[in-house]
């Protein structure tokens, strides 16, 4: 195999989102890079999948049925197994108060929809490659 080895090499990135579109182009994005990627329709579909494979890092849809992006990213946060995995939420819309609630339930960041591959790979940066500033 003559795949590139690239930084993302080995990252296990989740993408929740009930669009196919937005999952599709998320993982052919984030494959391309060199990450494992694992997706879900939905949080609810989503939670087993997190609990069994333990990601990475989280993107997570805030609209969504069932389950949504606040209440996936809280019932990820709120346990203590799986609370120190960064959660990008992803939205369509661009709103202040979308920004606020995404942090009132653990989100580290926020990006609108649509995304680049510079805003997705640019937060595994962040989260999961530059050293923690705060790590005990």
């Amino acid at each position: 195999m003559s795949e590139n080895i690239t930084e993302f090499t080995g990252l296990k990135v989740m993408v929740i989102d009930d669009s196919n579109t937005i999952r599709r182009t998320a993982e052919t994005l984030l494959k391309k890079a060199g990450c494992d990627v694992l997706t879900a329709d939905n949080g609810f579909e989503a939670l087993p999948i997190i609990s069994a494979n333990h990601p990475d890092i989280l993107f997570i849809d805030i609209m969504m049925p069932r389950l949504d992006g606040y209440q996936t990213c809280a019932l990820v946060k709120n346990n203590p197994k799986f609370r120190d995995i960064p959660i990008v939420m992803l939205s369509s819309k661009d709103g202040l108060f979308d920004r606020a609630k995404g942090r009132v339930v653990g989100a580290e960041q926020y990006l609108t929809k649509p995304f680049t591959k510079e805003d997705l790979l640019g937060a595994l940066r962040t989260h999961l490659l530059e050293p923690n500033k705060d790590a005990d």
